[in-house]
């Protein structure tokens, strides 16, 4: 039990009624539900085309793979990839799992986001792809990148898992880059248990994806299609007809529907989390000691970071006991500085000047949750809790 809690359920009968039509209809693998699921959130977003998959990770896995074998301009091992300090895990494993050479760029310690200087600095003529992501519900900034990449031949791709819902000058974050991922874990804006979305405007993108998701075979493929043309009238033909290597990364049909419902509640659910951030920063203002997340666009405020400052009469450890102390769930500020753990020591990676911001995000910072209802009493506990410390 805790006074605050990093996660919480948004499901009511709603979802648990899409799961019982699914479970009388005894049709439990990827059907009807998924592909109007996958309309509806392209349709959420503006943009023309979305795929289920089932995980966040298993969405960046397939936009790296996908641009291996588009026709034109696909990446090749070895190519030069900018990724921000500071991110999940499966952020960078795709990269590294297609041979690609990361570039690792500190992050900016308000928004937490790219250092937009160091961005800048760190693109080469050897850049050939930006992985932009957008962290704790915050978008980057988009205006900046693109005058950043300029008339460059570089690919712009979004890690939107933690960001469902942000806002950039009025344009869905997820949808500036050639495609996007989102992840419909417990813990995020919305839940299908398990699960993630690609979302592209481009076709050839998308049929590989349909391929790629199910073992790269041609079966989940329109007749005529961007990557084995024309499909045969014989379904026997075409029933274990393989053309790319792909994988299974499905999702269930349970999880399409409760996707449908989920998504009907998203702009409410993102509004309460909005509603709560600005009570969070008017209590943090209080509290000066702390450097709180600068919001670009809109967020939709995932959870709510908290740096100690160098100056500050405390330390995180001492923040961590108070926490505790109170109840109070906590996590890192997603992973810290990821170049500093071991896993590192397997991928072909170089770092573009000194990661600064990122190590001091990951020697002070720290991340609490942010919910669908009011934190009226949550807040209450943390203003007990930030009392506590030396001033």
């Amino acid at each position: 039990m805790s006074n605050y809690s990093l996660a919480s359920t948004t499901w009511d009968e709603a979802e648990y009624e899409a799961m019982q039509k699914v479970i009388a209809s005894g049709m439990f693998s990827m059907g009807e539900h998924v592909a109007q699921f996958e309309r509806a959130f392209a349709d959420y977003l503006n943009v023309k085309y979305s795929v289920m998959v089932n995980s966040g990770s298993s969405a960046n896995l397939l936009m790296v793979a996908a641009l291996f074998y588009r026709e034109k301009d696909a990446l090749k091992r070895g190519d030069e990839v900018i990724v921000p300090a500071v991110s999940w895990s499966t952020t960078y494993y795709p990269l590294h799992q297609y041979g690609l050479k990361l570039k690792f760029v500190d992050i900016d310690p308000e928004t937490l986001n790219y250092d937009l200087a160091q961005l800048a600095e760190a693109v080469t003529d050897q850049t050939r792809m930006i992985m932009a992501v957008n962290l704790l519900g915050n978008p980057n900034d988009f205006g900046a990148i693109k005058i950043i990449i300029g008339p460059r031949d570089i690919i712009l791709v979004e890690d939107n898992c933690e960001s469902m819902g942000a806002i950039y000058q009025g344009q869905q974050a997820g949808t500036f880059g050639l495609m996007g991922s989102f992840s419909t874990f417990f813990s995020h804006h919305i839940s299908t248990m398990e699960g993630g979305m690609i979302a592209m405007d481009d076709e050839e993108l998308y049929h590989i994806l349909l391929s790629l998701r199910a073992h790269g075979w041609t079966r989940n493929l329109p007749k005529h299609n961007k990557v084995c043309g024309t499909k045969s009238d014989v379904a026997f033909e075409e029933s274990f007809r393989f053309v790319l290597p792909g994988y299974n990364v499905r999702p269930l049909e349970l999880s399409g529907a409760i996707g449908l419902e989920q998504l009907k509640k998203l702009p409410n659910l993102v509004q309460a989390r909005r509603e709560n951030a600005q009570a969070f920063q008017a209590l943090m203002a209080e509290y000066p000691h702390f450097q709180t997340q600068k919001e670009v666009g809109q967020s939709s405020w995932f959870g709510f970071s908290l740096v100690v400052k160098n100056d500050a009469p405390f330390t995180r450890k001492d923040v961590i006991r108070k926490l505790e102390d109170h109840q109070i769930e906590y996590r890192p500020i997603v992973t810290g500085n990821f170049a500093k753990n071991e896993v590192v020591r397997w991928f072909d990676y170089t770092i573009y000047g000194q990661l600064i911001n990122a190590d001091h995000i990951d020697s002070n910072g720290l991340f609490i949750g942010n919910h669908h209802y009011a934190l009226d009493k949550q807040l209450a506990v943390l203003a007990e809790t930030l009392a506590d410390l030396p001033k």
